[in-house]
This record gives C-alpha cells, sequence and structure tokens, in this order.
C-alpha cells in the first residue's frame, strides 16, 4: 500500500496490481512496468479491495487502485463535507500528479463513475481513456425508475431466491424498503448468486456510513453543466453495463454512453453488477482492448 496527501492534507491511500504480483510496498512514483498505470475508483464508497484484479486486467495494464477517503487505509477528512463527489475531483488530480502522469487513463465502476464524469468534466486534457463499469449515473442526471427495474427483474423470475428478492425490490422501489429490503435484493446485481457471489457481497460493503451519506449530498452532482462537458470531450470512452444490473441497467447506460461524442457501449451477457465476477476473461478482454 502506498500513499499520498490530497489538497486538504488528508492521507490518501492506493494498491498497485501487475499481473499476478501486488505491488503495494513500492514507492509509488508511477514508473515502469509491463503496461501503462490505470486509475481506479471504486464504488460505495467502499473499500477499493472488493475490485480485486478486475477479472485479470491487471495481467494488460498496470492498475492504481484507489481507496476513496475515509474508505478502507485511506485517513478519514477533517471535514466530512469533502467526501462529497465534486470535492472528491480534488483528490483524483491529485493522484494523477502523484504519478508523474501527464495524462491518466482512468477505470471507475458504480458509483465511482460519477466521480470520473466530474473529473473528466473538469480536467478533460488529464483523461486518455475512460472505461465506465456498471456505471452510476446520477452526475450527469440519467434517471432510472421503478418500472425499469422491475421490468429488468422479471427477467429472472425463474430463480430460486426471486421471490423474496422481487418483493424486496418492491418494497423499495414503493418507498417503504427497510434494511432487509436492501439486503435481500442483492441476487439481482449477480449474474449468479453463488457461493463466491455470497462472500464477495459480504466482503464488499461500504462501512463508513458518513462517506455514503455525504458523497451524493446537496452539490454534489450538477448534472446540466457536467453534460455539457462531456459532450465536447475528445477521449474515447467505454461504457460497459451487465445484462442482469439492476443498479446500473443497460438502457440507462447506453443512454449515458449517448452523452459522449467517442463513447462505446457494450453489454456483457449474463453479467450483473460486477462483471468481472460473472466472466472475468470476457470482461479483461473487452476493457484491455479498449485500454489498448
Amino acid at each position: 500500500m502506498t500513499s499520498f496527501v490530497a489538497p486538504d492534507g488528508t492521507l490518501l491511500a492506493y494498491r498497485e496490481l501487475e499481473g499476478d504480483r501486488d505491488e503495494g510496498d513500492g514507492d509509488g512514483g508511477g514508473g515502469g512496468g509491463h503496461g501503462d498505470p490505470v486509475i481506479c475508483l471504486p464504488g460505495g464508497p467502499a473499500d477499493s479491495r472488493y475490485l480485486g484484479d478486475l477479472g485479470g486486467l491487471s495481467a494488460y495494464r498496470r492498475l492504481i487502485l484507489l481507496d476513496l477517503r475515509g474508505t478502507g487505509l485511506s485517513a478519514l477528512p477533517e471535514d466530512p463535507t469533502s467526501y462529497r463527489c465534486d470535492r472528491q475531483v480534488a483528490d483524483v488530480e491529485a493522484l494523477r500528479e502523484h504519478l508523474g502522469l501527464a495524462r491518466a487513463d482512468v477505470l471507475a465502476h458504480s458509483g465511482g463513475a460519477n466521480l470520473a464524469m466530474r473529473y473528466a468534466a473538469r480536467h478533460p486534457s488529464r483523461v486518455g481513456r475512460l472505461a465506465l463499469i456498471a456505471p452510476g449515473v446520477r452526475a450527469v442526471g440519467v434517471d432510472i425508475d421503478g418500472p425499469m427495474r422491475r421490468a429488468l427483474a422479471l427477467r429472472r423470475k425463474d430463480e430460486p431466491w426471486f421471490p423474496a428478492a422481487f418483493a424486496g425490490l418492491q418494497a423499495i422501489t414503493g418507498g417503504t424498503g427497510t434494511d432487509s429490503d436492501w439486503e435481500a435484493i442483492a441476487p439481482f446485481l449477480r449474474g449468479r448468486w453463488d457461493a463466491q457471489a455470497r462472500l464477495h457481497h459480504a466482503a464488499g460493503r461500504p462501512v463508513n456510513g458518513e462517506a455514503v451519506a455525504h458523497f451524493a449530498a446537496e452539490g454534489a452532482f450538477d448534472p446540466e453543466a457536467t453534460r455539457a462537458a462531456l459532450a465536447v470531450f475528445g477521449s474515447s470512452v467505454l461504457l460497459l453495463a451487465g445484462e442482469f444490473d439492476l443498479n446500473s441497467p443497460p438502457g440507462a447506460v447506453a443512454e449515458c454512453a449517448g452523452l459522449f461524442p467517442r463513447a462505446t457501449f457494450v453489454e456483457q451477457p449474463g453479467a450483473g453488477h460486477y462483471p468481472w465476477m460473472d466472466d472475468p476473461g470476457r470482461f479483461a478482454a473487452t476493457v484491455s482492448a479498449f485500454l489498448e
């Protein structure tokens, strides 16, 4: 694990993964390696370790996995309002500078895609290629409503876990959802709900409730301004959605892709919100080809 100091003095941590070797004990200077570095932004906000090696993507590129402030091994900030998505743009820029990169390829998952899009909007010349995996779309104001999620959920009505999961979804979309309902819908975020998926789900839960609460607080997003900036974003963008992902439905991700002038939309068959878990080989091949 390596660290750097954010503009407000918060100590932030990141890991480097290259091939099957964890390079976290290096000096973090961003030099050398069989692949150019890719800054990876997790969702949650949660410990970046849930990303693993992104289905073996580290065999193609050097992954720089950032622990967002207050998560993983990154420090708690003195000012809790600095958890807000737009304010963490400065953290990503500080990491790029720390790595000594004139331009950085960026990969972001889930809620981290909101941060990546805000970063690309503010610092377009600093972004090489941008890969948004099962992206959150609040930063650009794409709407995901209850009927969209329910229609997608019904495609899995033959799964043994469906009745309990669908009841939980109905409660959530109806505005009466409880913590147990949110737990019940976990299978809808996976291409398959097996022992490996259950373990990954348990390990990947966000633990810093304050970071989660502030990330999307009032002022975190400015969809109109972000859309305008991304409409002239010159770099290539990949938006990858899982076929069954209720968090980031393919239709919403495709709509988000339409906001970029140079975007490629890919729907990974049989995948949920964590496509590198459902089919690692397909995922790594798709993303590595785009990044190269």
